[in-house]
């Protein structure tokens, strides 16, 4: 059952207009990432998936990630069309959260262009932002959508919406 779809306004998308399979968009936007008050990530050159019912997911070039605080995680998923992810545990001082970013080793060849990114689950972090705002993480934990001020849903993973 598709939901009704809120309309978007000026300036805003709709995740009801976003295609399937994904699309794959350079973003020039500033995105930042802060875990337990240290700047994880920082990047004017990050990539976002637009899926259908579902808040952009943001990729992050790894040149542009504080990667000491990474570390290889055993847990992995499969996305039909990404293919294999491979997650790492973040760890800053004393605080950890597991499998919070993940990335593809081996990608299908239609999203080559993640190759050497990394995306991150913007909930067990202190803050993520896009061009200075804030993002609301998607609900549901399997979800890494950040949600801003110019997207509109309703989102994939709030409640009620487990069969679409």
């Amino acid at each position: 059952m598709r939901p009704e779809p809120i309309s978007p306004g000026p300036g805003q998308e709709s995740v009801w207009d976003y295609p399937r399979p994904p699309r794959l968009e350079d973003v020039t936007k500033h995105i930042r990432i802060i875990f337990n008050h240290e700047l994880i990530a920082d990047t004017h050159r990050a990539k976002r998936i637009l899926e259908t019912s579902h808040p952009p997911n943001y990729y992050i070039p790894r040149d542009d990630i504080k990667t000491e605080y990474l570390t290889p995680s055993t847990y992995a998923t499969y996305c039909e069309w990404k293919g294999r992810a491979n997650y790492y545990s973040l760890q800053v001082g004393d605080r950890q959260a597991q499998d919070v970013a993940w990335y593809y080793p081996e990608i299908s060849p239609a999203y080559a262009e993640l190759k050497g990114y990394v995306g991150f689950y913007p909930g067990p972090m202190d803050a993520c932002y896009v061009d200075g705002e804030k993002v609301n993480p998607q609900a549901g934990s399997f979800y890494a959508g950040w949600i801003t001020h110019d997207i509109v849903g309703p989102f994939k993973g709030d409640p009620g919406t487990r069969g679409w």
